[in-house]
C-alpha cells in the first residue's frame, strides 16, 4: 500500500486516541486542569496537543431567557497551564453573520456585544475573583468582582487573547499571567472556583457552565464548579510595574466680575511627570503608589438635573482609585458612606463666588491591598494633597488622607470589616482667619457585618460608624441594618437607618445628618410562555423622619414591570410622595420666589421603556407626570442609540423636566441634553466627543478624548475640555456660548513590567 494511506492511518489512530482520551466534564463533577505537555501558540486555533489532553467542559444551561435545560448555542471550554499563564479556550458555535459587536473598543460594556466570560474565585470565597472576556473581533475586557457580583471594568492588566473565526463557529485562546491573579499554593491538592458565562444578543441568550437562576446574576461568585490541580500551579510571582507619565496642558479661563464682563483672559500653561508604581507584596498583596498624580485623561462628570434639595453622588472614576475599592468605598449605604475617595483631590471653596468646588493637586499616596491568607483581607491608602491658594483670603491648607479596613472572613461568604478614617489639615502656615472654617482633624471609625448565604438567597448588612472631631458638635454616630431575601417567585427587603445631627464624617459622603428611616421593598415574579419573560409586581416604601420621629419625607411607588425575551422591559407605575420643607427652596436654581417652608403631599404616574441592545438602534424612555410640591410637573428623560456595528455608537441623551407652580413660584422648564459620539477606528485607536447643555445650570460642556494605544496598557490622550454659559442674562453682556475656559492636554502613560 502507498505511503500516504499508512501516514494517513497513524495520524487517524493518534488523533482518535487523544479524543477518546479526553474527558468530558460538567459542572456538578469539576474538573482538572492539567499542565500542557508542548508549547502552545496563541493563534485562536485549538489544534495543539495540549487541548486534546485538557478536560473539555460542555453542557452550558441558561440564565436567560429561562434558567432551566441546555443552552441553544454549544459551548465548549478547556483549561490547561503552564509555567507563565493559565490557559482557557472556548468554542462557541455561532454564525458568522449573527454577531452583534458594539465597537472594536477594549473594555466593551455589559449586554453590549457577543461575549465569553471566565470567572476565577482562587480563595474560593464566593466575593471576590477575576473575569476575563473577548467578544468575536478578540476585543478585551477585564474586571475586579467583589461583593458577590460587583464588577470593576476600571480595571487593567497586561493578558493575551487571540480569535478564530469560522462561518458556523468561533474560538478563543486566553493566556492570563499567573502573576496577574491573586492566590496562594497551599500545601497538598489545590483547587479554585471557576464559572464560564456567554452572551449571545441575537437571539437574547445568556448561559453557563455552572447553572444560575435567572434572579441573580450571571456573573455571581455563589454559582462555580470546581477546577482541581493535577499538579500544583505554580507559586505565584510578585513583580514590579512601573507606570510614568508625561503631560503637558493649555488653558484659558475667562475671569468675571460681579456684572459678568470679562476682566482677564490668563492664558496658563503647564506640564507634569509622574507615575504610579505597582508592587507585589506577596503573591496575593499589593502596592501601589502614586506620584504626583494626573487625572485629566479621566472623562468628565455627565451633568445630571439636581431637582433635590441635596448634593447628588458622583461615582469614582480615578483608577487610581478603583482598584479593590470594596476594601475602602462600600462600607455603610449608599446615602451615608464614610469614605468617599472623591473628596480627596477636591476642595468646598466656597468662598470663591465663580467655582464652588476646585482640584486640589494630590502629592503623592499609596494603597495596600489584597489578601493576608483565606480569611483575612487588609486595606491601607495614604493620600496627600499641597495647599491650594485660591486667593489672599481663601486658602485650602494641604491635607492629609489616610484610611485603613480589615476583612474577616466568616461562614460560607460573609465577612465582618472594620474601618478607620482620619482626614488632617495643616492649619499651622494660615492665619487666624484663613483658618476659622476649617478643622485641624477630623475621624471616623466603624465595623460593619455583611452576610451572604451560600446560596445567595438571603443578604444582610450591619454597621455602626462614628465620628470624632475637636468640636464636639461634630461627633456622632451612624447606624443602620438591612435584611433581603431573593428566591426565584419572590424577594423582600427592608431596613432601618438612623444618622446623628452630630455625625461628620469629612471624608465620606453624608448629604443629610439628623435624620432616621424606614424602607422596604417586595417583588413577586411571574414567567410566562410566549413574548412576555418575566411580569413583576413591585413596591416600595421609603419612609425618613428627624430623630424626635416626626416625618419629614416620605415617598411609596407601586408597580408592574414587564421583561420581555429580548431583554427590553416596560414598567408602569404610581407614586406618592410628601416633602417637608424647613426652608424655602427654589427648584428651578433661577432666582425666582422660592416655595415656602412646609408640608407638601403629590401624587404621580410614572413610564419607563428600556430597549434591547441587540438592536442597531435603542432607546430608552421614562416618563413621570403627576404633583410637584403644590402644583404640577411633567417630565422626559432618557437616551437614544444608534450602533455602527463594529465602529462605535452614536448617542442622545436627554432630560426635558416641566414644572408648572401657583402664582407667585417657578414656572419653568429645564434641558439636559447630550449628544455624543464614540468611534473605535481599529483595536488601538478610540475617538470619543460628547456636548452638554444644561439650563439649570447654566452651562455648555464639550469634553472630547482621543486616545491611542501603543502598547499594552500604554497610552497616548489628547483631551480638549471647552465650558461655556448655555443662557444668555439679561442685563449683562453673557450671551449664548460665552466662554468660560477651555482646556487642552496630552499625555502619554507607558506600563512597564520589571
Amino acid at each position: 500500500m502507498p505511503l500516504r494511506f499508512w501516514c494517513a492511518c497513524t495520524v487517524f489512530f493518534l488523533v482518535s486516541n487523544a479524543l477518546l482520551a479526553q474527558t468530558t466534564a460538567r459542572a456538578e463533577d469539576g474538573f482538572q486542569i492539567r499542565k500542557a505537555s508542548a508549547p502552545l501558540v496563541l493563534d485562536g486555533q485549538l489544534t495543539e496537543t495540549a487541548w486534546a489532553e485538557a478536560d473539555l467542559l460542555v453542557d452550558f444551561t441558561k440564565n436567560f431567557p429561562v434558567d432551566t435545560g441546555l443552552a441553544d448555542a454549544r459551548t465548549e471550554a478547556r483549561i490547561t497551564f503552564d509555567q507563565r499563564y493559565l490557559y482557557v479556550a472556548f468554542t462557541c458555535y455561532q454564525k458568522r453573520e449573527d454577531y452583534t459587536i458594539q465597537s472594536l473598543r477594549r473594555d466593551f460594556g455589559p449586554g453590549t456585544s457577543d461575549a465569553i466570560n471566565v470567572l476565577i474565585d482562587p480563595f474560593k470565597d464566593g466575593l471576590n475573583g477575576f473575569l476575563f472576556s473577548v467578544n468575536p473581533m478578540n476585543v478585551q475586557r477585564e474586571a475586579l468582582v467583589d461583593n458577590g457580583s460587583n464588577l470593576s471594568y476600571e480595571w487593567d492588566n497586561v493578558w493575551k487573547s487571540a480569535v478564530h473565526n469560522e462561518p458556523d463557529k468561533w474560538t478563543v485562546e486566553m493566556a492570563i499571567p499567573f502573576k496577574t491573579l491573586r492566590y496562594k499554593v497551599s500545601e497538598g491538592v489545590n483547587s479554585w472556583h471557576f464559572n464560564f458565562v456567554r452572551t449571545r444578543l441575537k437571539p437574547w441568550e445568556v448561559s453557563a457552565w455552572k447553572r444560575v437562576q435567572q434572579q441573580y446574576a450571571p456573573n455571581n461568585l455563589a454559582f462555580y464548579g470546581v477546577g482541581t490541580w493535577a499538579e500544583n500551579p505554580p507559586e505565584s510571582k510578585v513583580g514590579v510595574s512601573l507606570i510614568p507619565y508625561v503631560s503637558g496642558r493649555y488653558g484659558k479661563a475667562y475671569t468675571r466680575n460681579d456684572d459678568l464682563e470679562v476682566v482677564a483672559r490668563p492664558n496658563t500653561f503647564g506640564g507634569g511627570i509622574g507615575g504610579d508604581v505597582k508592587i507585589g507584596v506577596t503573591p496575593s498583596l499589593n502596592l501601589d503608589l502614586t506620584f504626583n498624580p494626573d487625572f485629566s485623561q479621566v472623562e468628565v462628570d455627565r451633568q445630571v438635573a439636581n431637582l433635590s434639595r441635596f448634593q447628588l453622588f458622583f461615582p469614582e472614576r480615578r483608577q487610581f482609585f478603583l482598584e479593590n475599592r470594596d476594601l475602602f468605598s462600600m462600607f455603610g449605604f449608599p446615602n451615608t458612606r464614610p469614605f468617599f475617595s472623591r473628596q480627596i483631590g477636591l476642595a468646598d471653596t466656597s468662598l470663591n463666588q465663580s467655582q464652588r468646588y476646585a482640584p486640589v493637586p494630590i502629592l503623592y499616596g499609596a494603597r495596600l491591598s489584597g489578601k493576608l491568607n483565606d480569611n483575612w483581607r487588609v486595606g491601607l491608602l495614604n493620600m496627600q494633597t499641597r495647599q491650594l491658594n485660591i486667593s489672599e483670603e481663601n486658602i485650602i491648607p494641604a491635607t492629609n488622607f489616610t484610611v485603613a479596613t480589615a476583612q474577616r472572613k466568616l461562614f460560607a461568604r460573609s465577612v465582618l470589616s472594620a474601618i478607620v478614617a482620619d482626614k488632617t489639615q495643616f492649619l499651622g502656615k494660615l492665619t487666624e482667619q484663613q483658618r476659622t472654617r476649617f478643622e485641624p482633624w477630623n475621624r471616623m471609625a466603624g465595623m460593619e457585618f455583611n452576610f451572604y448565604s451560600k446560596d445567595n438567597r438571603w443578604e444582610a448588612e450591619s454597621f455602626y460608624h462614628r465620628s470624632f472631631s475637636p468640636d464636639p458638635n461634630k461627633r456622632g454616630a451612624s447606624m443602620a441594618q438591612f435584611i433581603g431575601y431573593d428566591v426565584r417567585k419572590f424577594a423582600l427587603r427592608g431596613g432601618i437607618q438612623r444618622v446623628d445631627t452630630t455625625y461628620t464624617a469629612d471624608m465620606g459622603f453624608v448629604p443629610r445628618p439628623g435624620v432616621q428611616g424606614i424602607f422596604t421593598g417586595a417583588e413577586y415574579r411571574w414567567y410566562p410562555k410566549g413574548l412576555l419573560n418575566t411580569i413583576n409586581l413591585s413596591w416600595n416604601g421609603d419612609l425618613t423622619t428627624d430623630l424626635h420621629f416626626n416625618t419629614t419625607d416620605a415617598e411609596y411607588s407601586v408597580g408592574t414591570n414587564l421583561g420581555f425575551k429580548d431583554q427590553s422591559f416596560l414598567y408602569v407605575g404610581a407614586y406618592s410622595s410628601f416633602t417637608r420643607l424647613f426652608e424655602p427652596f427654589d427648584p428651578s436654581n433661577t432666582g425666582d420666589d422660592a416655595l415656602p417652608a412646609g408640608d407638601y403631599t403629590y401624587n404621580g404616574l410614572s413610564v419607563e421603556y428600556n430597549s434591547s441592545t441587540s438592536y442597531d438602534l435603542q432607546a430608552n424612555l421614562s416618563t413621570q407626570y403627576g404633583g410637584y410640591f403644590n402644583g404640577k410637573s411633567y417630565s422626559l428623560q432618557g437616551d437614544i442609540r444608534y450602533r455602527l456595528q463594529p465602529y462605535g455608537i452614536l448617542g442622545m441623551t436627554y432630560t426635558i423636566f416641566n414644572f408648572d407652580l401657583p402664582e407667585p413660584y417657578a414656572n419653568d422648564r429645564l434641558y439636559l441634553l447630550g449628544p455624543s459620539v464614540e468611534l473605535a477606528i481599529n483595536r488601538s485607536l478610540f475617538a470619543s466627543a460628547f456636548f452638554q447643555y444644561n439650563t439649570q445650570a447654566n452651562n455648555f460642556n464639550i469634553n472630547t478624548r482621543i486616545q491611542w494605544r501603543f502598547a499594552p496598557v500604554s497610552d497616548v490622550f489628547l483631551v480638549y475640555t471647552d465650558n461655556s454659559f448655555a443662557n444668555r442674562i439679561e442685563t449683562t453682556p453673557v450671551r449664548f456660548l460665552s466662554p468660560k475656559n477651555k482646556t487642552v492636554v496630552l499625555k502619554v502613560v507607558y506600563w512597564l513590567n520589571v
